[in-house]
């Protein structure tokens, strides 16, 4: 479906904010390690954001440590998920997020490629994929119910995404290799 990830892509955030994102991507025997930084000014307070995710092979999130820098100081947060759904937030059961597969990184344009490869939608199909979002402001987590439908193939593939909590949607497109390119309002890939 997708061809290998390359070892690395960044994007130029934009419209939303003003910012940068730079990931790593490393396969291993258990899945993808993501290593990713982004940083931005919002509504005129800045952020710098870094972290560290474990997909398992099958692109479900089983781990995330985030470290956010703001004026104020410095935040983290550590998640666990049994990758089936069921999540901890520093060591503390998390029934809110039940049912959530991925993750879904307020500061990340990265994020939105992590339903894409799990769910192998064909063209025509789409599919709920409820993630665990995290705010960059504060990096708080709550349920984020979220619809992907795949619209088209060719080179990439385009996807006609919806969230209804924020009332956003958009078309999503994303490369041979499933990383997002175009994120209307909020990023472009530029590596």
């Amino acid at each position: 479906m997708f061809t290998p990830l390359p070892s690395s892509a960044a994007w130029l955030h934009r419209d939303a904010r003003t910012g940068f994102e730079v990931t790593y991507f490393r396969d291993d025997a258990r899945g993808v390690l993501v290593e990713g930084c982004a940083t931005a000014v919002e509504d005129g307070i800045t952020w710098a954001i870094d972290y560290r995710l474990r997909l398992d092979g099958s692109w479900h999130t089983r781990s995330a440590q985030i470290v956010g820098r703001y004026p104020e100081g410095r935040r983290s947060v550590t998640m666990q998920s049994d990758g089936l759904g069921r999540w901890q937030i520093d060591g503390t059961v998390a029934p809110e997020l039940d049912g959530c597969l991925d993750i879904d990184l307020e500061a990340s344009a990265f994020t939105n490629a992590l339903p894409v490869h799990r769910l192998g939608l064909a063209v025509g199909d789409g599919a709920d994929a409820p993630a665990a979002y995290v705010r960059a402001a504060d990096l708080t987590a709550a349920r984020l119910p979220q619809h992907y439908r795949r619209i088209t193939d060719g080179a990439g593939q385009r996807y006609a995404y919806r969230s209804r909590d924020f009332d956003f949607h958009a078309t999503l497109d994303y490369d041979e290799s499933g990383l997002i390119i175009d994120y209307p309002g909020l990023a472009t890939r530029t590596a």
